[in-house]
């Protein structure tokens, strides 16, 4: 398949942020041939107009438990502990994987309206998410949610198993971490399987980390050090890392993160709305840690809309520094595009839009009120974007929304079986 987007604006993001105007983009086999000037002899299977329109790499969800969504609304206004530990573990324990399938589903076309072509999953009945993602044409990386109660040799058995089976599935767009879920649900003994097996298998590691108060102080209670200190002393950093949350650091632990060259994936409005506060993500980028963009999951963001959490990580830095200038909006942006790319590993790959790198594009209807003036559309992403505005996404070099409309599932089947499982699990 060969694809000319032509007379677009064009986001290139990366190392050299550039906003090409008047330019077009040709793709071929799902790999970017040029930007800027087509080529005269590319003779294009598929023609999209980008008049009035802007082409930009496709976001990135660092962080994610997508199966999450038939929790939606369920459990809101709690302190974190309680919201977790009281009801939203309770209905987990009662998930099959039906629903696991559905409740994918559903966040993966709730991600592809909003402009999402990458993601990263933590969660139970993995085999289904693999599923959902191959069916519909996402890119993700998946790791099984793993904690040391039960048999632990069978979770690192399954572990190795998944990884075997999905690596590199789906046409390169599935890959795998290990997912051991924090250092409260994993004891030093288990970790250190953990990071065994992943170093047998080259896989790279996604955790929770520094995520509450609690946490925090039940760490230094029990170890006498923080959470970030405790898994680098076990050398779990000493693998390609995506750490979540992050949101209580000290100094020294920011000085580990950079060292150790960890991801950090920055989930603003979960955060904020569990009551946890916000992660010292300028202090971070400064040092050099390389902080991506992500929505948690929709139990407690309640959606899975990155341009939401562009705009937080943009707003609320600036509050908590007194500081206008923290976190301008192209760092904001980068966070969700690059930076969630190389958070993922697939920054080779994808994260921008340049020659060599997979097709994984959005383009954005600028023709709405909030998009006038068009004094700076990089600032506009930042403050002014809605989800509703992405209106085409392409991944892999493949459609899978064209004027709103998505082209590889069937939308009222999902919603239909999303919320048939979600009161099944409720009853």
């Amino acid at each position: 398949m060969k694809i000319l987007i032509k007379n677009t604006s064009v986001l290139t993001m990366g190392e050299e942020v550039e906003l090409m105007g008047n330019a077009s983009i040709t793709i071929e086999n799902g790999i970017i041939k040029s930007v800027g000037l087509a080529p005269a002899d590319f003779e294009a299977d598929k023609i999209i107009d980008g008049a009035n329109k802007l082409a930009m790499p496709g976001l990135v969800n660092s962080h994610t438990h997508i199966a999450m969504s038939l929790f939606r609304n369920y459990a809101d206004d709690l302190p974190f502990w309680p919201w977790l530990t009281e009801r939203i573990m309770p209905l987990e324990e009662k998930l099959i994987p039906e629903h696991v399938y559905w409740g994918s589903l559903l966040s993966i076309v709730e991600m592809i309206k909003s402009g999402v072509t990458s993601f990263a999953d933590m969660y139970f009945f993995m085999d289904e998410v693999a599923k959902a993602v191959e069916e519909t044409g996402i890119r993700a990386s998946l790791s099984i949610g793993m904690s040391e109660s039960g048999d632990q040799d069978k979770k690192i058995k399954n572990a190795k198993a998944y990884f075997d089976n999905w690596h590199g599935k789906a046409d390169g767009r599935i890959t795998v971490m290990a997912g051991p879920h924090a250092p409260y649900s994993c004891g030093p003994s288990f970790l250190s399987k953990v990071i065994d097996m992943a170093s047998e298998k080259r896989m790279g590691i996604h955790i929770h980390l520094s995520e509450s108060k609690k946490e925090i102080e039940d760490s230094y209670s029990l170890r006498g050090k923080s959470p970030i200190k405790h898994v680098n002393d076990l050398g779990l950093f000493e693998l390609p890392t995506l750490a979540a949350h992050c949101v209580h650091l000290s100094d020294e632990d920011i000085e580990i993160l950079a060292e150790k060259k960890v991801s950090v994936a920055n989930n603003p409005g979960s955060n904020l709305k569990l009551g946890n506060g916000f992660a010292r993500v300028e202090d971070m980028l400064k040092k050099g840690v390389n902080v991506a963009l992500g929505t948690d999951g929709s139990a407690s963001n309640n959606n899975l809309n990155m341009f939401e959490e562009i705009n937080l990580a943009a707003l609320v830095n600036k509050a908590l520094k007194g500081d206008t200038t923290s976190i301008p909006a192209t760092t904001a942006v980068e966070m969700a595009t690059f930076n969630g790319a190389k958070a993922l590993g697939i920054d080779k790959e994808v994260g921008t839009i340049e020659v060599g790198k997979k097709a994984d594009i959005i383009i954005i209807d600028l023709n709405k009120p909030h998009f006038y003036p068009r004094y700076n559309l990089v600032a506009s992403l930042a403050y002014s974007a809605q989800a509703s505005d992405v209106e085409t996404v392409i991944v892999d070099g493949k459609v899978l929304m064209e004027n709103y409309e998505l082209k590889t599932v069937d939308l009222e089947k999902v919603i239909f079986n999303a919320e048939r499982c979600a009161k099944s699990l409720i009853k």
